[in-house]
């Protein structure tokens, strides 16, 4: 019995990744061929990506029955995983010029590599830096003071980021523990004051804000609001429909925690401190009590008491530190 469509396509398409002809195939074709082809590499790419990539990504986030497959994938790690995807599958067409034996090792030799490009090009695509570097002209405007230096660094990155801070624009929480590495300032009183001061250094080049600041912040997602407070914490206003459930909202106020706890852990080690120490002190302290309602502290609890667990959790952070668009 002859192969079926897409049964033929992937044999075609191993047959010439041998030949050297995989990515001059591709570029020579238009239309439903073309689609064809580009399928069958992405069903020969997609347990690669799967295992290589988002199944450690989704283990090392806690998300266990998003690493057990595809299927089980919610819809924020899909789209993470689709973005995987379409690096790598772009990678293939690019760069599969020459005589591949196996595809499917070749694809995992270069699936880092390839998921890397994709970040910097999707932080490009909305007009962001895909590598901020400080301005020599923003450096002077800011005097060379090291913390407002490294202030606009953080902000050039997080405009290009797709995570959200809550209700607010910007992450300030965060900032303010590293704040508390420049300051004397331990409560970090004047993040906002700062944000603004070189909020107000980079308005000096209008058209240079708005391309890589302004510009980049409108395209993150809405975030998802909290319940309102007054400055006493009562309820200042009770929303009448809402659109997501408790478990979204809990989901996305961890989210912004563990964007403020690894910009804190990165910041910290940078600075020379033990990279074990931190871990343990960041993630018991900005973990040990949320408002993300009921929280289980038993991974907590096993990480003070149990040597073995706390090496595994903070070798698990440590390894996604180095992840490209790792919160």
């Amino acid at each position: 019995m002859p192969p079926r469509g897409d049964e033929a396509a992937i044999v075609e398409v191993r047959e010439l990744s041998r030949h050297g002809r995989l990515s001059g195939t591709i570029a020579e074709h238009t239309g439903a061929q073309r689609r064809r082809l580009i399928g069958a590499v992405y069903t020969i790419a997609m347990p690669v990506v799967f295992t290589r990539v988002t199944r450690r990504m989704e283990l090392r986030r806690g998300h266990h029955a998003c690493a057990t497959s595809v299927r089980h994938l919610t819809d924020d790690c899909m789209d993470r995983f689709e973005d995987d995807m379409e690096a790598v599958v772009l990678d293939v067409e690019r760069r599969a010029t020459l005589p591949i034996r196996d595809l499917e090792a070749w694809i995992a030799s270069r699936v880092g590599q390839a998921t890397v490009d994709g970040y910097r090009r999707r932080r490009g695509a909305v007009g962001a830096l895909q590598r901020p570097r400080l301005p020599r002209w923003l450096g002077e405007e800011l005097a060379g003071d090291r913390w407002l230096c490294e202030l606009a660094l953080k902000i050039l990155s997080w405009a290009g980021s797709p995570a959200t801070a809550g209700t607010e624009l910007w992450p300030t929480e965060a900032w303010r523990v590293a704040r508390a590495e420049f300051r004397d300032d331990r409560q970090g009183a004047g993040i906002r004051g700062d944000i603004a001061a070189v909020l107000a250094a980079m308005r000096t080049r209008p058209d240079w804000f708005a391309a890589y600041v302004e510009g980049p912040l409108g395209y993150k997602q809405t975030p998802v609001a909290w319940l309102l407070e007054d400055d006493r914490g009562h309820p200042a206003e009770h929303a009448a429909f809402t659109f997501v459930d408790r478990d979204e909202q809990d989901d996305a106020q961890l989210r912004v925690l563990a964007y403020q706890a690894f910009e804190a852990i990165r910041l910290r080690i940078g600075r020379g401190e033990a990279a074990h120490a931190v871990v343990v002190d960041v993630i018991g302290t900005m973990f040990g009590g949320t408002a993300a309602g009921p929280a289980d502290d038993r991974p907590l609890a096993a990480m003070r008491d149990d040597p073995v667990e706390r090496n595994r959790i903070v070798a698990a952070v440590l390894t996604l530190l180095d992840e490209p668009g790792a919160f």
